[in-house]
């Protein structure tokens, strides 16, 4: 059993974790599953695209340089729909956006261009340019083009753009397995009345909610049992079927913090301490391929010990790029207390008109109360000095949401 009892860096702890990291399995998915998960293979287009010299507009393909004042029309181009007529000198042929050019034709004319006589136009402008209004073919992707490189998380753009090159299914990583237990005798269920010294179990709902979010599959939720031996064994059961378990509470160092002494039993013990605010007390074990993580009990500790690590393992083990968030250099909208660790303070941060990213707390950052983490888009990385930090100055920030265009 290794154990380090010096309190780590949140960098060093995320170089500990990542090293112990093992890539999951693929699995081959269609594109109606596919949504939410991590390409594993690049994906190579097979095809150009598009395949064919396709209308832009509505209009009339002809020949560009075409001299004749009138022109015949000889047949209607629509998309999905392709005739074998031939434009040639003094004929034009209807078209739709999207629809193949036909034959001979090297332009498309919009038809608010046109004056149309009976089945005759003319071209109400003196210059029609070659390929106007067309797409070449392979204007878009050329074959043999990397469109897709592995590593990617699969959004709507990209199943679309599958979709459009042939791809009905699509090798993707497995979705980690993942247990999440939370302890405590004074949890109870959200819709039971409230005891004396009782709380409601927030912690197993939002560490559910935020794995679910993050990709993995969550196999079992539920909460431990008050006695050491019969909580190492449903960690060692969790153990068995997962490939992430996650507990919540009894990581602290007290008589009463159950989940420190079953962790020490069932596996490698990499972290135990954290040089970080919320969240000193952190457990990182692994038991063969399993990685267990012991989160504190306060919620805010969890949340952000869960989005600071385990979400980056999670990652990981998909092969999903990048790896971890690169924090972004953020102006402080109000002076900034330091402490004696390095602090993760739930922040929003928006971006003024000039470009400048800026930033202010969300109040009060009690390691209990999770209201300051509601609304949150970043965490403000505030390292330890003697002195605060005042407004004007710039500090990281590590994005959880997407940035605001105004002060919020």
């Amino acid at each position: 059993m290794q154990r380090t009892s010096r309190m780590l860096t949140p960098r060093e702890a995320l170089d500990i974790i990542l090293a112990h990291v093992q890539r999951l399995p693929t699995e081959t998915v269609t594109l109606m599953q596919a949504v939410g998960r991590v390409l594993a293979e690049p994906v190579i287009a097979p095809e150009d695209h598009p395949p064919f010299p396709a209308a832009t507009m509505d209009g009339y393909a002809v020949i560009h340089d075409d001299t004749s004042p009138w022109r015949e029309v000889i047949g209607e181009q629509y998309a999905g729909h392709v005739t074998d007529v031939v434009v040639t000198p003094g004929t034009a042929v209807r078209i739709t956006t999207g629809a193949p050019l036909p034959a001979g034709a090297d332009a498309v004319v919009p038809v608010e261009d046109v004056e149309v006589v009976d089945d005759h136009i003319v071209i109400r402008r003196d210059e029609v340019r070659p390929g106007e209004n067309v797409r070449p073919v392979g204007v878009d992707i050329r074959r043999g083009d990397l469109v897709i490189p592995a590593g990617t998380l699969l959004g709507p753009a990209e199943i679309g753009l599958l979709a459009s090159l042939g791809f009905a299914r699509v090798t993707v990583s497995r979705r980690p397995r993942v247990s999440v237990l939370s302890t405590g005798d004074e949890l109870v269920e959200p819709d039971a009345p409230l005891g004396p010294g009782q709380i409601r179990d927030s912690n197993r709902f939002m560490l559910v909610a935020a794995a679910e979010r993050a990709g993995a599959e969550v196999i079992w939720a539920g909460r431990g049992p008050d006695d050491v031996e019969r909580l190492t064994e449903l960690l060692r059961e969790r153990i068995a079927e997962s490939d992430v378990v996650i507990t919540s509470g009894g990581v602290s160092v007290g008589e009463r913090d159950l989940i420190s002494a079953a962790l020490r039993t069932l596996g490698t013990v990499h972290i135990e301490r954290l040089f970080m605010k919320p969240g000193k007390p952190f457990h990182f074990v692994t038991a063969g391929s399993t990685l267990l993580f012991g989160l504190p009990g306060n919620p805010v500790s969890a949340l952000v010990g869960f989005e600071i690590f385990v979400v980056t393992a999670l990652r990981a083990m998909t092969g999903q790029q990048p790896v971890e968030v690169e924090p972004v250099t953020v102006v402080l909208e109000h002076d900034v207390e330091s402490g004696d660790r390095i602090e993760y303070q739930r922040a929003i941060v928006w971006c003024d008109s000039d470009g400048t990213l800026r930033a202010r707390n969300t109040g009060p950052q009690s390691s209990a109360r999770l209201l300051s983490a509601v609304g949150a888009n970043a965490y403000l990385v505030v390292p330890p000095r003697a002195t605060p930090y005042r407004a004007g100055e710039r500090l990281q920030a590590i994005l959880r949401g997407p940035v605001r265009g105004q002060r919020a």
